[in-house]
């Protein structure tokens, strides 16, 4: 398992944290953003795979933004996904 850390752009939230165990996401935590939203997101996916958080979440956006927090999770997982198989 390993610890991975996300610079989340355009959003609210400023970090993005998470433990990856092969394909696995847990222990999500969102710095600064809408903290009861983030919590209940976190709280949600964890323990799903990286593509069943893509499929959920990939493509929302909040208000007149182009991303929203739940897509830049879905990005961040799919990253350190594909890094952490690089390795």
């Amino acid at each position: 398992m390993v610890r991975c850390e996300f610079k989340p752009q355009g959003v609210c939230s400023t970090k993005i944290e998470f433990d990856l165990d092969g394909n696995v996401v847990r222990n999500i935590s969102f710095t600064r953003g809408c903290n009861g939203n983030l919590k209940a997101l976190s709280r949600a996916v964890d323990g799903k795979t990286v593509e069943e958080i893509e499929s959920l979440f990939r493509g929302l956006t909040c208000g007149e933004k182009s991303t929203s927090c739940s897509d830049q999770l879905a990005r961040a997982v799919r990253e350190k996904y594909e890094e952490s198989k690089g390795q």
